[in-house]
């Protein structure tokens, strides 16, 4: 069995060297995929420097993965060699749970992830178990679509379950790697949709993608004009922010939903919940049937990621990029 052979994270915060393993034997269950593509997203340096606590070293991050199958176990029957598929984030769960006999693998305790404690996607190859690997549609290139197998299904996952439909007024805070996708599915499922941003130079990008209005969030007076008026905002910064301002924009019954993860505890008031019956909630993830379904969808409406290519070989610059905020808006890895 060849190596395969990547790009390793050797302790917290390292920058990545060459690495090679010996994947063992096939699994029944799993597909080897030869990458072409991989994304860079914001958990992979989370893992790198360890701030969640769960790297284990050495390990090749990457999770956002786009490539062509070079070989099944002997139990797969849905994929081919020769196929091209997506990976994501997850790549195992235990199949027999409450969750995963519900179609919500993602919400599985046994859940393995692409990259933690195993190796991800700055590599020549991965392997999986075969029912979290996606085919591909062919209308979606594989360098933009690379990052909707995290980011994409991280804010396609929370509208879908929230029922966002063309009578949803929609706010997205922060235009980034994920908020940028936010905007292009909301305006899909035909609501109204607000961007919010701290930075005013963001306003014309938010517009081009689909936001038909857009709040400059540091504004008390722009923010107050859109208080009372939204059925579901999603956070998808990794920033600090007054919390109650958008608890304020809600309707009520609405919904505040994170999927960016700001470094401090959230604090709301408790009066505009229960005045409001209005929602604090979060989000992963999606499951596997999930996520083909976001894939078509992206497909057939055209959405898709902004991303600024690199070399797998230069995997330390796209990093060094993405962690001083400048890619607009993802970076992906090819080989």
């Amino acid at each position: 069995m060849a190596l395969i052979q990547g790009l390793a994270a050797h302790a917290a915060g390292a920058e990545l060297l060459p690495f090679r393993y010996d994947p063992g034997e096939l699994g029944m269950q799993e597909v080897e995929i030869g990458i072409t593509h991989c994304g860079i997203c914001h958990s992979d340096l989370h893992l790198i420097s360890n701030d969640w606590g769960i790297s284990q070293y050495p390990f090749i991050p990457g999770h956002e993965i786009i490539g062509t199958i070079t070989a099944v176990g002997s139990r797969v029957r849905s994929l081919k060699v020769g196929e091209r598929v997506g990976l994501g984030w997850q790549s195992n769960s235990c199949g027999e749970c409450e969750w995963c006999s519900r179609g919500l693998e993602n919400l599985c305790a046994s859940l393995e992830a692409t990259c933690v404690h195993r190796n991800g996607g700055y590599a020549n190859s991965v392997r999986a178990n075969s029912r979290f690997v996606m085919s591909i549609p062919g209308a979606l290139p594989s360098e933009q679509a690379a990052p909707l197998l995290c980011g994409g299904i991280t804010v396609y996952s929370p509208m879908r379950d929230h029922g966002i439909n063309p009578s949803s007024r929609v706010g997205v805070v922060g235009i980034g790697g994920l908020g940028h996708i936010a905007i292009q599915f909301a305006r899909v499922f035909g609501a109204e949709v607000i961007a919010f941003s701290t930075s005013t130079g963001k306003e014309e990008e938010a517009r081009a993608l689909g936001a038909h209005h857009f709040v400059h969030s540091r504004e008390s007076k722009s923010m107050k004009e859109v208080a009372g008026s939204l059925d579901f905002i999603l956070n998808t910064a990794n920033a600090d922010q007054d919390w109650n301002v958008y608890i304020q924009a809600l309707r009520p019954t609405g919904t505040l939903c994170f999927v960016g993860v700001p470094p401090s505890p959230v604090s709301v008031q408790a009066f505009p919940l229960i005045g409001g019956i209005r929602t604090v909630t979060g989000s992963p993830i999606g499951s596997p049937q999930k996520i083909r379904e976001m894939l078509d969808v992206a497909a057939r409406h055209g959405v898709k990621a902004t991303t600024e290519a690199f070399s797998m070989a230069k995997a330390n610059d796209a990093i060094e990029k993405v962690k001083k905020n400048k890619v607009r808006y993802r970076a992906v890895l090819s080989n």
